[in-house]
């Protein structure tokens, strides 16, 4: 009965990825592709510190990013959590509602909104003479981020909805009981109970914003760029797959990394 699961992981999960560890350790050819001779040069170059900046700082957004969607996320998923069961449905399904629409689309319209010349915030502060000049809300990693942020904010929502919902409130009226306070209720009770959704939701996050290629592409204007960009101008503007191979091999082992810390974090607590 797993043949057909295991076929599915083989064909579309392992293979690519060996084929990209493969490449990683090829030699690009003189009009792009890959001439089969091996060299560990792609690894070499994948420290070189143009690349390893670039990386650090597409770790630096999404770690902003994920911060950011965690303490938006938390009272969100609180609120929700904390109404009627037939309000829950509602914001859920309200929550969810920007998940029909292409994440392509969204992105394009903070595109408008954010614009230095012709952005609706741009031309509405100046219109009323509040500024006189443009705000610098395009371009720059204050774009990306509030961008990224937008896009993933539900994948940190859900799962912290999904721990607090099942949370006993009996505690916290016991809590109550015995006198403790809001704050002390909350870091006791609340908050240990809630974290393997607060780090299910911060990998759900972090993962997807440090490999992002569109919203960097689009908010950031050309000119702030992330890893994401680097792997796609690799094969796409460059034709460098070994190179670009490299650096995909980089971020997939951050990734895992990550991962590895997810489940040990969550396997912790439940014993």
């Amino acid at each position: 009965m797993l043949f057909p699961a295991v076929t599915w992981l083989v064909v579309f999960f392992v293979a690519p990825l060996f084929i990209v560890l493969v490449y990683s350790f090829l030699e690009r050819g003189t009009y792009g592709g890959v001439v089969w001779q091996f060299t560990v040069e792609n690894i070499s170059r994948v420290f070189d510190p143009l690349y390893l900046n670039t990386f650090m700082r597409s770790v630096y957004i999404a770690m902003i990013t994920t911060v950011i969607c965690l303490f938006l996320g938390f009272p969100l998923a609180f609120f929700i959590a904390t109404r009627p069961p037939k309000r829950r449905n509602t914001l859920l399904l309200a929550l969810m509602i920007p998940f029909w629409t292409n994440f392509l689309i969204r992105t394009y319209a903070w595109l408008t909104i954010l614009r230095t010349n012709t952005g609706l915030i741009n031309t509405s502060l100046m219109s009323l003479g509040i500024i006189k000049e443009p705000l610098p809300l395009f371009g720059n990693d204050f774009a990306i981020i509030l961008g990224l942020v937008y896009g993933w904010l539900p994948d940190m929502v859900l799962p912290i909805y999904a721990a607090l919902e099942r949370l006993d409130w009996s505690l916290i009226e016991a809590a109550n009981d015995l006198y403790a306070s809001g704050t002390k209720a909350f870091m006791r009770i609340i908050w240990p109970l809630s974290l393997p959704g607060v780090v299910a939701g911060s990998m759900l996050v972090f993962i997807p914003s440090l490999g992002a290629f569109v919203t960097p592409a689009i908010l950031g204007g050309g000119k702030s760029l992330m890893i994401g960009n680097i792997i796609s101008n690799q094969f796409l503007a460059a034709h460098d797959w070994p190179f670009g191979s490299a650096l995909s091999m980089l971020m997939m082992v951050l990734m895992l990394m990550a991962t590895l810390i997810y489940f040990r974090s969550t396997t912790s607590k439940g014993s």
